[in-house]
């Protein structure tokens, strides 16, 4: 029997997720699509009869945005919602701003894959010649992290997105579930996956296969120790997830030349 229920959700759409880039952290407010998935989620939340004490967020705009329109259309707009850069994307490094369908052909989709999806291979690093270098590092959000500028990340694998996920997980989210407290952690494909990853025992080479699409909650019911006592479940119409997490897999594919 479960002990604990807790909440991973992607944020909605945002334009470079539309136009097939990698955005990582790039901060982009959610597309139109991309507001209307957080509706969704929330009605559907709301009338699954859910209730958050608490929200987790990345420092990037689509993810608190996701959460705020999430509790507004539950109802719950009081709920605290705590913001870390620990939650923030993979940072893609070099990658960043470009379009992974024509990366696929002129790099083949393998590479593509092995860069989006593996689970210890990091990207090229970002430098101060790449064209969102300076929006990035000049942003004053970055001054408010628990370490300093010149610390943060210039590129990163999934594994280093777990390393400086854990500590965050371990010191300021584990204590609230632990209080019995229902949690959402509104954040972004990578940041949720190397939870789930962490959380359910996933191997290097099976989290390559796991994807979640944007807007869709994933409810993990957790033991007293907290381990998954049954597999996650991605609420909603299964035909509409099992059509947007093919969208999802097909965005490193090369497109063929019309």
């Amino acid at each position: 029997m479960s002990t604990y229920k807790l909440f991973l959700l992607r944020h909605g759409e945002g334009a470079w997720n539309k136009e097939n880039r990698f955005c990582s952290w790039v901060d982009q407010k959610l597309s139109e699509n991309g507001v209307k998935e957080a509706q969704d989620c929330g009605k559907l939340l709301k009338e699954q009869g859910y209730k958050f004490d608490i929200v987790f967020t990345s420092i990037l705009s689509r993810s608190t945005q996701t959460a705020w329109l999430v509790l507004e259309a539950m109802g719950q707009e009081w709920v605290p919602v705590v913001k870390s850069w620990r939650l923030n994307e993979r940072h893609y490094g070099a990658l960043i701003g470009l379009n992974r369908a024509e990366m696929a052909l002129q790099h083949g989709e393998e590479k593509v894959k092995l860069w989006r999806r593996s689970y210890d291979i990091t990207p090229p690093p970002i430098d101060e010649s790449h064209p969102y270098f300076l929006e990035i590092y000049n942003d004053r959000r970055y001054t408010t992290c628990d370490v300093p500028k010149e610390k943060l990340p210039r590129a990163e694998s999934l594994k280093e997105v777990l390393d400086r996920l854990l500590p965050y997980w371990d010191s300021t989210v584990v204590p609230e579930i632990k209080k019995g407290r229902t949690v959402l952690i509104s954040a972004h494909g990578n940041s949720c996956r190397a939870l789930l990853k962490h959380l359910e025992g996933i191997s290097d080479e099976d989290i390559a296969s796991v994807t979640l699409p944007t807007g869709i909650p994933v409810l993990l019911e957790l033991d007293e120790n907290l381990r998954p006592v049954k597999p996650r479940q991605l609420l909603g119409d299964q035909a509409k997830i099992q059509a947007a997490i093919k969208k999802v897999e097909d965005q490193g594919k090369a497109k063929p030349s019309t």
